[in-house]
């Protein structure tokens, strides 16, 4: 509202006596309309609401109680504030009129000190809840931010962390991005809302982070590994969902069951707990193949990067053993995603691209 200017009235009324009395007492503070029938009222309202309406209950037509009734139920009317003028003081009249949200009652005869003060109060308290609704909306609006910021910090974090473990074996700490946006394309694919399949993307950056507790002589090993070394290797999922930790924050509880469920096979000849089928989480099955596709394409010390058609060729013959062959159908139609991919995220691409890890 602004001060600057007179508040507005509407004063309803089908006596024409009634309106100049009440006219005399409030015209010289505030800009006053009339209307002499409910009907006459909402019209009004509804080129221009005032800031009050006084209004009278028993006329021809639409009555009062009408009137109130349809501007409170009108989200654009519903928090004018509606002062009713009646000659009848019945206890069960102002009931009623409280019940359909009236503001307040006026008994005629009127009484010029007991309108004005009346008028007042109720702008006022108009005015002090339009200014409350204001500042809520703007501090929601605020905190809505901030959250933000601050959930675009944690995943901003998590992906660091998960780049983090796979320098180690990775000098540019791609595998997980790209693991990351694989997994997110599949994800969609599959159904998963945008949301969630956007919490996939950076709980799938996680899941190696295991590898920090494998030693190096293992884990940068150029050569195949001896049993030994490959069961020790095969501890990182275990490590991981430890270093992960238990958590009620979502994308958390994600990549801990991505850490348990990415070496886990659909024929149930995967470590670290052997599950086989769907009893390996939905995500830990996406990422699976994510991993495995970008482990082929990408260079390694003891191996060179296949092409993109070799490594579909392998990941759908493995379709219903390693894989969930349901997901396997989905990925192979997702080559041009995933070349698109394979290229802005490639080890030797401008680094600018890791700002925005969106496929």
């Amino acid at each position: 509202m602004d001060n600057t200017h007179k508040n507005s009235l509407l004063v309803v009324d089908d006596t024409p006596e009634n309106i100049r009395v009440l006219c005399g007492i409030l015209g010289t503070d505030y800009a006053i309309k009339i209307a002499n029938s409910g009907e006459l009222a909402l019209e009004i309202v509804a080129l221009q609401p005032p800031d009050l309406i006084l209004l009278d209950v028993m006329m021809p037509g639409m009555s009062g109680y009408d009137v109130c009734r349809q501007l409170k139920k009108n989200e654009n009317t519903q928090h004018i504030p509606i002062i009713f003028i009646t000659a009848h003081g019945d206890t069960e009249d102002e009931t009623l009129g409280f019940e359909l949200g009236a503001a307040d009652y006026i008994t005629k005869p009127v009484k010029s000190s007991v309108v004005r003060a009346r008028v007042k109060t109720h702008l006022a308290l108009a005015n002090q809840h339009y200014h409350l609704k204001q500042l809520v909306a703007e501090r929601t609006s605020e905190l809505k931010n901030s959250n933000r910021q601050l959930e675009q910090t944690h995943l901003v974090m998590l992906r660091q962390l998960g780049r983090a473990a796979d320098y180690r074996d990775n000098e540019t700490g791609r595998h997980v991005i790209r693991v990351g946006s694989f997994s997110k394309l599949l994800g969609l694919a599959s159904g998963l809302p945008e949301p969630q399949a956007e919490l996939l993307m950076y709980a799938a950056m996680m899941h190696d982070i295991g590898k920090i507790g494998i030693p190096d002589h293992i884990l940068l090993k150029p050569g195949k590994l001896t049993e030994d070394e490959f069961e020790v290797m095969k501890r990182h999922p275990l490590i991981g969902a430890e270093i992960i930790g238990e958590h009620d924050v979502e994308v958390l509880k994600m990549a801990k069951q991505i850490s348990l469920g990415h070496h886990e096979k659909w024929n149930g000849k995967g470590y670290p707990h052997g599950l086989s089928g769907e009893s390996i989480p939905l995500v830990g099955r996406i990422v699976a193949i994510a991993d495995v596709f970008d482990a082929l394409t990408s260079v390694r010390p003891y191996k060179r990067a296949w092409s993109i058609e070799s490594a579909l060729e392998l990941i759908e013959k493995e379709a219903g053993q390693h894989f969930d062959p349901t997901l396997i159908r989905l990925f192979m139609n997702m080559e041009t995603q995933m070349r698109y991919i394979v290229t802005k995220y490639s080890d030797e691409a401008d680094t600018s691209n890791d700002n925005n890890v969106e496929p």
